[in-house]
């Protein structure tokens, strides 16, 4: 080992000394209730350190001085998959992902990057996802490469296998982008149908106000023919999840001051959001700025308000919905369910259209293995839990596999693809599956 090496080991150990919850570490009882819910565990074939259990057990013993980070440490905590199945089946109410999240800030800033990774982490997480004029940009850009043909050349000549790991199977489920001033042109106000049940602000994000507009589109529909009153923000940003994931967490916080502070301007009931990922870091705004005295009440009073769509919708209850004779199951977002504990609302809701014959997928609950950008940067993994999860989906039988977060949906369409199954099955977003059904219903009024 280099003196280099050895210096920033013995540092990033302090680091983790003085930085890692201690109690919330002694809080692990070895049960081992968390293994079986674990999604590396279970790949692994049983591997301890590949648990929930096991992964404590490395954070405290660099706490107590008891082992080096090394990179084999670093490795175990980048596998994690971070979908937090292992809490709710935690008797002891261990909070993991707060533990993981902070034990990547800490290796983030003592790990000594490339340049280019440098840069490419700038870019990403201070210069792209924190402004939406830059997400609107780089959608545009694909718009291009989608609606001029180029597209199209790219896949008949094979030009898009040259892509590294599975980039050029994802290349060919990303969603059709809409045009850059159809991005531009987004609401801000959206009236109730009728008498207004509730006043609701939504959050519409950075990825679903652009590559998955279609998908915020229809969720305003929804809202309005649920009699929501709905106003959309101007000067919302990113929530924040990939950089809290991503051990970026100055920059998560700075996003999450920036959004309390738009959405405390407007006396809403609910603030309401349509992708698992950012719902489950917005409700937890209120731990992520816990320290900060100025901060910390208006972090959790925002944090009190956020609901998943299909709460609402469910509560506020929808119009007749109807659909063609069809088996749908479900793909639960790890972090809608395990974070918001929302799990029974998109199942009640999608049990309720007309022509829908539900089937419950097994192990719906396990993680698909997307997980933000975990199943490009570990891909192995990643594909390895998304081959069981196929196998699951086809046992149902079910033509339409519905889910709720935007990485899960490509995910999805990633499984379908792999699995040969395009003619036969399709993904959608709970939400374009409601507002499908809606319509059709309406049609036939």
């Amino acid at each position: 080992m280099s003196q280099t090496t050895e210096k920033r080991q013995q540092e990033l150990a302090i680091d983790m000394k003085q930085g890692m919850d201690y109690d919330e570490l002694v809080n692990c009882m070895r049960c081992g209730f968390c293994l079986p819910a674990c999604p590396t565990y279970r790949e692994t074939g049983g591997n301890e350190a590949a648990s929930p259990r096991g992964r404590i057990a490395l954070m405290k013993a660099v706490v107590d001085g008891l082992m080096e980070p090394d990179e084999d440490f670093e490795k175990q905590l980048s596998q994690c998959l971070g979908c937090r199945a292992c809490e709710p089946a935690c008797p002891s109410g261990m909070k993991y992902g707060y533990l993981l999240e902070d034990a990547r800030d800490i290796i983030q800033k003592k790990k000594k990057h490339s340049m280019p990774v440098r840069m490419l982490r700038s870019l990403v997480f201070n210069e792209l996802f924190p402004k939406q004029n830059r997400m609107r940009t780089v959608s545009s850009l694909l718009w291009f490469y989608q609606s001029t043909g180029i597209q199209k050349l790219a896949q008949a000549t094979h030009l898009t296998k040259i892509a590294p790991g599975n980039l050029s199977m994802i290349e060919r489920v990303l969603p059709k982008v809409p045009s850059p001033s159809r991005m531009k042109n987004r609401p801000s106000h959206v009236a109730a149908e009728g008498t207004a049940k509730k006043k609701v602000a939504f959050f519409s994000g950075c990825l679903m106000d652009t590559m998955f507009m279609e998908t915020n589109d229809a969720t305003l529909y929804l809202l309005s023919k649920a009699n929501c009153d709905t106003i959309i923000p101007k000067k919302q940003s990113c929530c924040g999840a990939l950089h809290a994931h991503s051990g970026e967490k100055d920059g998560a916080k700075d996003l999450a001051k920036n959004n309390i502070l738009i959405f405390e301007k407007e006396k809403v009931d609910y603030i309401v959001s349509n992708a698992g990922g950012c719902g489950a870091l917005l409700v937890d705004y209120g731990h992520l700025l816990k320290d900060d005295p100025e901060w910390a009440d208006r972090a959790k009073a925002f944090s009190d308000k956020v609901k998943d769509i299909s709460e609402i919708l469910y509560e506020v209850g929808l119009p007749k919905m109807e659909l063609d004779p069809q088996t749908v199951t479900y793909q639960d977002s790890c972090h809608l369910r395990n974070v918001m504990g929302t799990f029974s609302a998109p199942r009640k809701l999608m049990q309720s259209i007309e022509g829908v014959t539900y089937k419950e997928m097994q192990d719906a609950d396990r993680c698909c293995g997307s997980a933000g950008v975990y199943n490009i940067i570990e891909q192995e993994m990643s594909m390895q839990i998304l081959d069981v999860k196929m196998e699951h989906a086809k046992a149902t039988k079910a033509r339409t596999l519905v889910t709720a977060n935007p990485g899960c949906l490509l995910q999805m369409k990633l499984g379908i693809e792999r699995a040969g199954l395009q003619k036969d099955v399709r993904a959608v977003h709970i939400v374009d599956l409601l507002a499908e059904a809606l319509k059709k219903a309406e049609g036939k009024a």
